[in-house]
């Protein structure tokens, strides 16, 4: 797996913001908007599509997605997917989009001309895509397992992470149900959503992000979707010695 971004919907550097932390020469301080793509035995699975794309994948030398999996609808989720253009004359055929309907039904709305009833000027002109309805049962892509998660984002808005092997992606999230804590149990690498210090309605902070880990116990954690409240070296200093800061263009093994 790699973290092509890390940051909050806005990123960091903020814009107009003259922080310590947006002035920082420090790379690891810079957060583009969260993804992160996972290398599987069928090719290369996304996770979701932000505005940064097209940048996160020439940084990390990504010639081809095979396919693409959305934890939710938010902008800064979703946003990117035109960059998906080129993709279908290297796997020849329509990128697949793994989804829940109401991802599904935003897509649609806001990027209506890739499916319009109309016969394309040209090759490449819009995005060839194939939407593949997931729920919260398991499912194969790209010949691997995929264990979708439910999260709480908010008072009245879910979304999904994903559990592949004994890593698990958990991004945009301020509660875990115990039913769902089950399915992190046994990890070894669980990517986990804290935006910054003080409590937020929608997102963890950093002691409820420890307070799950604390529970479920993985043997590594990355902190991600982190904001300009929390710079890399001192928020890293101050954290257990298996919790970290995750940063764009990380590593990840799969296991």
């Amino acid at each position: 797996m790699i973290l092509l971004g890390t940051g909050t919907s806005v990123g960091v550097p903020m814009i107009g913001c003259g922080c310590p932390v947006c002035v920082s020469s420090n790379p690891r301080n810079h957060r583009t908007r969260c993804a992160a793509i996972l290398g599987l035995p069928g090719g290369n699975l996304l996770i979701d599509t932000p505005p940064d794309l097209r940048n996160q994948l020439l940084r990390e030398k990504i010639g081809v997605v095979d396919a693409v999996l959305f934890t939710h609808e938010h902008a800064d989720h979703v946003h990117g997917l035109d960059d998906l253009r080129l993709f279908p004359f290297r796997i020849g055929h329509a990128v697949p989009l793994y989804c829940e309907p109401k991802v599904e039904r935003r897509i649609r709305n806001a990027f209506d001309y890739a499916f319009a009833d109309i016969t394309p000027t040209h090759p490449g002109g819009i995005p060839q895509l194939k939407t593949i309805s997931i729920a919260e049962d398991p499912f194969e892509a790209l010949r691997s397992t995929v264990i979708p998660v439910r999260l709480r984002h908010g008072p009245r808005f879910t979304v999904l992470g994903f559990r592949v092997g004994n890593v698990a992606y958990c991004t945009d999230v301020n509660g875990i149900s115990d039913e769902n804590l089950e399915k992190l149990r046994g990890l070894d690498t669980l990517v986990l959503g804290a935006l910054r210090l003080a409590p937020h309605p929608t997102h963890f902070c950093i002691d409820e992000a420890l307070a799950v880990v604390e529970t479920i116990r993985p043997r590594t954690t990355y902190l991600t979707h982190t904001s300009h409240d929390l710079d890399f070296d001192q928020t890293n200093a101050s954290l257990p010695p298996n919790v970290r800061l995750a940063y764009d263009g990380q590593r990840i093994p799969l296991t």
